[in-house]
């Protein structure tokens, strides 16, 4: 068989072994899909550290993970390493310093924690208005990735990418509305395996070319870069101005700090069962994201080292191809990159990450409707059931919401979704849970002041940042209407997080009537006062 019959045969093989596994998977779990406490928690309750820190890692790996930062190392060199890293710490603090709080029995949501811990459920509306805008924009991008990398597996024309989003959008709804939290889990699994294979593979095969000398890939790449000695220190992606350092510092700290609060992953961290469990499962969820970064560095500087930053800006202004492309660079064979046996493996392992995500991303949304915005919590009987129903119908529906709007969008505002969804987390859910969890006194209020406060800010310095508009990556980059200098607002928007929760707190405890910003709701559909 020739080496383009092969490459085309793995990459069938391959795909179709993982959906009909996974699917499988999701079916076993479905068994006891009968009450909440099964549907949203069943995951991290039954794993156990092993399992439950490998789910988490799964979670934690996207599409962004693999694709935009091995762009940003095969460009920017010593800054894509530099968010490399971010990546890898930032998971490290959250199951650390996160891992054992967050432990509650009966907790699915951030909404459900935040009630709970402040003893006040008028704090679920607001929580769940900043999941869904962290959650919506990840879902858009992860499942635009899912549709192209399946047109590139089988050679379809462009023609065919809406349908290729359907069928992954289709597959998702799937693997959230059948396995619950449980299924998701073992898909999550079952996916590190499979990239952390690929991954691997294709990182040995480009230390090979260079004597299995890290040292020498990174001259290789400095050298093919361009960009001289600029190449090996940070500043080469935002530049070396002022706004540039502060953009770098900026990006970074939301990096940071965004990435450990989003509400997919903490959502896996709530029916942990003990302090103990916790602790063991830290290595088992950071350890394979580490080599995951670790081979996606590897894969950038060969990147760069075997194509240069020329052909690989011109394929994309993010460098978002670069991880496909290097396989085209190590296993030239006729007909074109797809069609080589290397390429097969890391698109397959490109895909398993986008699809799983994507899963996962669904189901903490459409928890988020379920019980965030779905009234009073059920516990059990057939309002537990029922729940569960608007579960499923509102996964349904934010598949079918999603499918339309991502075909529709494209690769259009890629970045800029990413950064308004690591942007929010850092600057809404981050000063909420930290308030909640270590400040004695938080108050509802505060929660409330943060989320209102500072949505709507860090969607007004986005619309007038180079995310939006007058740069080749930018959502309009045909227009200039910039007025605010940095790509992502995260140095103004998380102190402004922070202080808005302190200025609600302080209202709060003053005694100010509590017809507070905006006006609550209670179980009943009363105001409360």
């Amino acid at each position: 068989m020739s080496a383009v019959g092969d490459g085309e045969s793995l990459a069938v093989m391959v795909f179709l072994a993982f959906v009909a596994l996974s699917l499988l998977l999701c079916g076993l779990a479905a068994a006891d899909l009968d009450d909440p406490e099964h549907f949203y928690a069943g995951g991290g309750a039954a794993f156990g550290p092993v399992g439950g820190g490998l789910a988490i890692a799964g979670d934690y790996i996207s599409a962004a993970t693999l694709l935009s930062t091995t762009g940003a190392v095969a460009l920017d060199g010593a800054d894509g390493i530099l968010f490399a890293c971010a990546t890898v710490f930032s998971l490290f603090l959250m199951m650390r310093f996160l891992g054992e709080p967050l432990r509650r029995k009966g907790v699915f949501t951030l909404g459900d924690f935040l009630a709970d811990r402040l003893g006040d459920p008028s704090v679920r509306r607001a929580l769940g208005v900043a999941s869904l805008v962290v959650l919506t924009p990840l879902l858009l991008v992860q499942l635009s990735t899912a549709g192209r990398i399946m047109a590139a597996m089988f050679g379809l024309p462009d023609g065919a990418l809406t349908g290729c989003t359907v069928a992954a959008g289709a597959l998702m709804v799937c693997y959230a509305a059948f396995g619950g939290m449980r299924g998701v889990g073992y898909v999550q699994i079952l996916k590190v395996g499979v990239v952390l294979t690929a991954l691997l593979l294709l990182a040995g095969v480009v230390l090979a070319r260079y004597g299995w000398s890290p040292p020498a890939l990174f001259d290789a790449a400095r050298e093919h870069s361009g960009a001289g000695a600029d190449y090996a220190w940070p500043g080469l992606h935002f530049g070396h101005s002022v706004a540039g350092r502060l953009d770098l510092i900026g990006f970074e700290a939301t990096l940071l700090i965004g990435a450990a609060c989003l509400p997919h992953i903490t959502m896996r961290l709530h029916p942990v069962g003990d302090a103990r469990t916790a602790r063991r499962a830290v290595g088992w969820a950071v350890g394979p994201v580490a080599l995951v970064c670790a081979g996606v560095v590897v894969a950038g500087l060969g990147a760069c080292a075997l194509l240069g930053r020329g052909p690989v800006r011109a394929a994309d202004p993010g460098g978002a191809t670069a991880l496909l492309m290097v396989t085209g660079a190590l296993d030239p064979v006729a007909g074109g990159t797809r069609h080589s046996m290397l390429f097969a493996i890391v698109a397959c392992a490109v895909f398993a990450t986008t699809l799983a995500a994507v899963a996962g991303i669904t189901l903490a949304a459409a928890s988020s409707l379920a019980r965030d915005f779905g009234g009073r919590p059920a516990h059990g009987g057939r309002s537990a059931a029922g729940e569960i129903r608007r579960a499923r119908l509102g996964i349904v529906l934010v598949g079918a919401v999603a499918v339309v709007v991502s075909a529709a969008l494209g690769d259009h505002g890629r970045m800029t979704l990413i950064a308004l969804s690591f942007t929010v987390a850092a600057s809404v859910l981050a000063p909420v849970l930290l308030y909640a969890l270590f400040l004695p006194g938080h108050s509802a209020t505060g929660v409330r002041w943060t989320v209102y406060g500072t949505l709507p800010l860090v969607v007004l310095l986005l619309a007038g940042s180079p995310a939006v508009s007058g740069t080749p990556f930018a959502v309009f980059p045909g227009h200039d209407v910039r007025w605010f200098p940095l790509q992502t607002p995260g140095l103004i928007t998380i102190p402004a997080g922070f202080l808005f929760g302190l200025v609600g707190r302080t209202h709060a405890r003053s005694g100010a009537p509590r017809t507070s910003w905006p006006p609550v709701l209670n179980c009943r559909g009363r105001a409360t006062s």
